[in-house]
């Protein structure tokens, strides 16, 4: 990370994808949950990944006076038309064992439904903001395809990750250890080119 940014709030109060992105930005930068400064929420009323990552991202920095990194992510499944899309934390919408009544609820929305017509790709946006109002924010995007399996395989990540089957890889996401994770998924493609944008950005300062 560069433009000399040292501490970040995540727009995030989920301790895993703290982990992940941690990981990913490495040792330059340390990563604080939003749940530290406050349980409210913004309202996620974009239509799109991109525009819910800079609400989340507008909110973290203005409550935490810190700049602001939210990642807004999820799955697209190409026959739901890309549902669950960016409602895909909350898709099943319970109170508790979210992920495992989200992915039971997709598995009942694909019943049926062969392999070749389960194809899906996880999104990710992120959106960095030095602080509240800026009107500059860098933003990037990674994709990563794959598609859904009929029963769910392996017991690492989180949320669809035991449903997202990679065919170059023969595992699903959940079958992959935490360092191959970071090597393939959305959030690292995503990642890694947001480190391309500052580090350019840099390069012109």
């Amino acid at each position: 990370m560069s433009l000399s940014i040292t501490e970040i709030v995540l727009a995030s109060s989920n301790p895993g994808k703290l982990k992940e992105l941690q990981t990913l930005l490495g040792d330059s930068v340390k990563l604080h949950l939003i749940s530290d400064f406050t349980d409210q929420s913004p309202k996620e009323t974009g239509l799109s990944f991109v525009e819910n990552a800079l609400l989340k991202a507008r909110h973290a920095a203005q409550i935490s006076g810190l700049a602001a990194l939210a990642d807004d992510s999820g799955l697209a499944v190409d026959y739901l038309g890309g549902a669950p899309g960016i409602y895909s934390a909350r898709y099943a919408e319970v109170a508790t064992h979210q992920d495992a009544a989200n992915n039971a609820k997709l598995l009942a929305a694909l019943n049926g439904v062969p392999d070749e017509r389960r194809s899906a790709q996880f999104v990710c946006s992120l959106a960095l903001l030095r602080h509240a109002k800026d009107p500059l924010p860098t933003i990037a995007q990674g994709i990563w395809h794959g598609c859904i399996l009929h029963a769910p395989r392996g017991t690492n990540g989180f949320g669809y990750d035991p449903l997202f089957f990679i065919a170059e890889l023969n595992q699903s996401s959940a079958e992959l250890t935490a360092a191959e994770k970071n090597q393939q998924s959305h959030r690292a493609r995503a990642m890694q080119q947001l480190k391309q944008q500052l580090a350019t950005k840099k390069r012109y300062c």
